[in-house]
């Protein structure tokens, strides 16, 4: 309907329903078709002190929406690129959430990421807590090997405290233990941690390569990049308290010295050029704590950036 306006509507980004980047809504998983699936996991049962990340998937699908002018793709003029030109992008909704389940709200979100994947799709999903990365990570099963690249500020890598080895204090530690993953790339990290010196030196153990934001900016985006195995498929988890809270504040474990925002594009641009990006998460973006909606606008500003670099060479 063109609701009386000769050329259609405006739709201007505060106009409409809040998918992610304003992209076709699909509820049916066994019909997906796009490039770009984007999933949200609302749980925030597996945080340690401050809850309120549930109410991230629906913070960054508002977020985004401030980049959805209309016109075909974004055009960049320092690369002299129109990023996003073509890609197909569908909002899939999000996993169910059963209120004090872990199992059966990461088995929701599993399945999700599965449809996606045997859709052949890329799987974008928007946490949630970091324990979503758990059943992200156990959906790839099936899938060719991956190597896990990390942006954050905590290694995440508690084997197991009083019983919980599923919260989110724990996903790296569960997915280094899988068969198809072959490493990871932990860069970040920083400040008093979760993770005991224990935990970091089993992490190294089991082939973690670990950075944080002072060390990466000592040795500059291009030698960071070099330590990263070149050719593999990339899976990134990407926590925004990887950021720091000057930028992103809200999330619920802030941690001051955190990256800026370039250095994160340039490091996730850098990749896609090293790899393959097969899958991605972004988490523990809390909009409570910022009545501002600037961490919700750096999460989706984000996506947006490193799905235009995943797919501009193709």
């Amino acid at each position: 309907m063109a609701h009386g306006y000769e050329s259609g509507r405006l739709n201007l980004p505060f106009v409409g329903i809040s998918t992610f980047a304003k992209s076709p809504y699909q509820p049916d998983w066994s019909a997906i078709d796009a490039d770009v699936a984007v999933l949200g996991a609302p749980f925030d049962a597996g945080t340690q002190w401050r809850a309120g990340a549930r109410f991230g998937p629906r913070g960054i699908r508002e977020a985004s929406t401030l980049f959805s002018f209309g016109h075909a793709g974004a055009y960049d003029h320092e690369d002299d690129v129109t990023y996003l030109d073509g890609v197909r992008i569908v909002d899939i909704g999000d996993a169910d959430i059963i209120h004090t389940d872990t199992k059966g709200s990461h088995a929701g979100i599993e399945a999700g990421v599965r449809a996606i994947l045997k859709a052949g799709a890329l799987p974008v999903v928007l946490g949630g807590d970091h324990s979503i990365n758990i059943p992200c990570i156990d959906a790839f099963s099936e899938q060719e090997p991956i190597h896990i690249v990390q942006i954050d500020a905590h290694l995440d890598f508690v084997d197991e405290r009083h019983g919980v080895r599923n919260g989110h204090g724990n996903p790296m530690r569960r997915a280094a233990e899988k068969p198809w993953v072959t490493g990871l790339s932990q860069f970040g990290i920083r400040n008093v941690s979760s993770t005991a010196k224990e935990g970091y030196d089993a992490a190294r153990e089991m082939g973690s390569d670990i950075l944080s934001v002072r060390q990466i900016r000592a040795l500059g985006v291009e030698a960071v990049l070099e330590r990263v195995p070149a050719g593999k498929r990339y899976y990134l988890t990407i926590d925004i308290d990887g950021f720091d809270p000057s930028i992103a504040p809200g999330t619920g474990t802030p941690s001051h010295g955190g990256f800026q925002y370039y250095e994160v594009l340039e490091l996730v641009a850098g990749l896609a050029k090293r790899g393959q990006i097969v899958g991605i998460d972004l988490v523990e973006v809390a909009p409570p704590y910022d009545p501002t909606e600037i961490t919700s606008i750096l999460a989706a500003q984000l996506l947006l950036n490193t799905l235009g670099r995943i797919f501009a060479p193709r």
